[in-house]
Formats: C-alpha cells, sequence, structure tokens
C-alpha cells in the first residue's frame, strides 16, 4: 500500500551504465541488475510512479569513439542503453513488478516504441517505465534525454544516481577536502561550471524549474528517502543557494 506523506509520487531515476557492470567495470553483470531492482522495489513499494533512463557507458561510449563519425558512435551508444534497458527489465520483472521498456528508436521486436501518453499511462497503472536510446537522436546524452524525459512525463524531480553522495565544490577525488552542497541553484551550479548533469539538461531543468537530486546510488535506502521527503545528496533547483557543508 502506498505510504501517505511522500513528497515525490513519481520520480524519473536517471542511472548510469555503469551501475550494470559489477566489479568488472565492463558488459553487464546479473547480480548488479538484481541489486538495482531490488532498490527500484523498494520505492516501488512506497506508491511512487517509476521512470527510468539508464546509459550505455558499461557497454560503449561514442564520445570517445576515437575516428569514428560522431552520430555513428552515438547512435551505437543508443543500442547500448537498449541492452542495458533489457537487463534491467528482467531483473525487475524477476521480483514480480510489471515493467514495459520504451525506446526512442523503433525496434518493436524488443521494446515499445516511445509514446508519451501511452508511457503515462503505464506509470499511471503501477508499471516501471524504462526508457532506451536516449532521445533517439545523436550529440545528445543520456542526462539530456533524462531531464526531457522527467518533463515530458511530468516528474516531481530528476533522481541522478552516481557514485557521489552529491554535488561538490571540486572533484572530491582529486581534491578531498572539496565540500559538498546540501542544496544548489541551477544558477550557480551552471556559473560554477559543477558536473551535475551535462549543460543542456541543466538548463532544460532551470528552465522548466524541474529539480533534480544528484546521489549516491548505493547508499541503503536513498532513493526510497527522497520520495519521503528526507534530505538525501544535493538538491538542485531554483532557490537561492546554501553554504556549502564544511
Amino acid at each position: 500500500m502506498p505510504v501517505e506523506g511522500l513528497r515525490y509520487r513519481r520520480v524519473l531515476l536517471k542511472l548510469s551504465g555503469e551501475a550494470l557492470a559489477g566489479p568488472s567495470g565492463y558488459g553487464i553483470d546479473p547480480k548488479a541488475a538484481n541489486v538495482l531492482a531490488e532498490k527500484i522495489q523498494e520505492v516501488v513499494a512506497l506508491g511512487v510512479q517509476v521512470g527510468v533512463v539508464i546509459g550505455g557507458g558499461n557497454i560503449w561510449r561514442g564520445a570517445g569513439a576515437s575516428g569514428m563519425d560522431r552520430a555513428t558512435a552515438d547512435q551505437m551508444g543508443m543500442l547500448a542503453t537498449v541492452m542495458n534497458a533489457l537487463a534491467l527489465q528482467d531483473a525487475v520483472e524477476s521480483l514480480g513488478l510489471a515493467v514495459r521498456v520504451h525506446t526512442a528508436v523503433e525496434m518493436t521486436a524488443l521494446a515499445e516504441p516511445y509514446i508519451r501518453r501511452r508511457a503515462m499511462y503505464q506509470l499511471e497503472k503501477g508499471y516501471v517505465v524504462i526508457l532506451g536510446a536516449g532521445t533517439g537522436n545523436p550529440f545528445f546524452t543520456t542526462d539530456t534525454a533524462a531531464a526531457l524525459r522527467a518533463m515530458e512525463l511530468g516528474a516531481d524531480v530528476l533522481i541522478k544516481a552516481t557514485k557521489v553522495d552529491g554535488v561538490y565544490e571540486a572533484d572530491p577525488v582529486l581534491v578531498p577536502d572539496a565540500r559538498r552542497f546540501d542544496h544548489i541553484s541551477y544558477g550557480e551550479a551552471l556559473t560554477r561550471g559543477l558536473r551535475v548533469m551535462d549543460l543542456t539538461a541543466l538548463t532544460l531543468c532551470q528552465e522548466n524549474d524541474l529539480p533534480i537530486i544528484v546521489l549516491d546510488l548505493w547508499q541503503p535506502d536513498g532513493i526510497s528517502a527522497v520520495c519521503r521527503g528526507e534530505s538525501v545528496g544535493t538538491l538542485v533547483d531554483g532557490r537561492a543557494s546554501e553554504p556549502v557543508r564544511p
């Protein structure tokens, strides 16, 4: 049964392809897929409607394909995201959840073509909707696809689940004493050049007042806590920035 008092009732979850890679850092690890599915199950159990955009970097990175035509490389990357979407679908279904994969590039033998109203109907009926093939166009990242789909589907928030626990004033790997923001405005994130999402995605969210939450994917109960309104990770929205955490 749904939990009363949810802050967010429809979310778009952006996952990196690397989340499916497991210890090898490459390919698809069924155990990693099962862990992701369990995290999605926790959120669905709250009564939250869940859409998912997943990247393809565990299989192919078009931007890094030296000497290859960029459009072709990006199209290959779109196919990689579909492979990941199908793997995640299998893992989610194994937990007894209803799930559908939509693709921005038609491949009807494998998944449904993305139709906004159909995807919204499925969300309302409790399906997990996984969105593959990015925007269907080269030169756009899955960050941008996530922002676009979140707005099209009427998501209350875009949750970017990564391997870090929020947005820092500098790369915490290179600058160990870098401080983390609990909250930052779109404008300051853009001015500082912080890597919240790519520039197009962040600007889209700013123009449409769509909040972004960046959090650690592997934090126990992290995504569920966000849906309940708890402070987790970094919130990016239109309000004035707060001081960074000391």
